[in-house]
């Protein structure tokens, strides 16, 4: 709390006060600062980069860039084109618009960082080998952990969430034929799957959004 503090009247108050015109987002030690051109943001950057000396910081030098946001109708080029941030990768990506028609903006998805946590994350969970559980047991304790990364990082590009989604579809698929041995034919525990979602599209959170992926997950 006392950083956050001091980071305000370092960062945040003295932004606001030196470059009005200039927007920027901030967390912690990290943050993302809006500049229109690269003249602007090579003097911005300058300016930070004297400010945080002045109270005893310094910016990191392989974190710190300026990042050019390239998309459809920004075609320049740069030796930097993304970045990260909370989690998220900015960078150019296919968009729809209101008419349907398809373009390139410059838009957040979940990071390959966060991605790989959360990969990590599930395997611990071992889900194939917890056949004592039934399967709505496994769903209240799950469901809490994968409601919120939904809810956080399929804010953006749910898209770029949906391979990891459907990779729990398949952990669940190895427990139920490991549960039940009937179910080892691929052709039966489809049919079971398909009942299942079906039948209580709601038991495990990401259903809503991957209910039937197993397959290809």
């Amino acid at each position: 709390m006392l950083a956050n503090l001091f980071m305000h009247y370092a960062f945040d108050a003295w932004l606001a006060r030196e470059f009005p015109a200039v927007e920027f987002e901030r967390f912690a030690d990290h943050a993302v600062v809006h500049c229109a051109t690269y003249r602007q943001a090579e003097h911005v950057l300058a300016a930070i980069s004297a400010r945080m000396e002045q109270v005893g910081l310094w910016l990191h030098p392989a974190k710190t860039r300026i990042v050019y946001c390239k998309d459809g109708t920004r075609r320049g080029s740069h030796e930097h084109v993304t970045f990260t941030f909370l989690g998220f990768t900015f960078h150019a990506r296919a968009a729809r618009g209101k008419n349907g028609k398809k373009f390139t903006s410059f838009l957040p998805a979940v990071s390959k960082h966060a991605l790989i946590k959360m990969s990590a994350e599930a395997r611990r969970w071992r889900l194939h080998r917890r056949t004592w559980h039934t399967i709505g047991s496994l769903a209240r304790e799950i469901n809490p952990i994968v409601r919120g990364w939904m809810q956080y990082y399929g804010a953006f590009y749910r898209s770029a969430l949906l391979p990891f989604l459907r990779r729990i579809n398949s952990y669940l698929m190895r427990w139920l034929r490991k549960k039940y041995k009937r179910l080892a034919p691929a052709k039966k525990a489809r049919a079971c799957w398909e009942r299942l979602t079906t039948q209580y599209p709601r038991l495990f959170a990401h259903w809503a959004w991957v209910p039937y992926s197993w397959w290809s997950g």
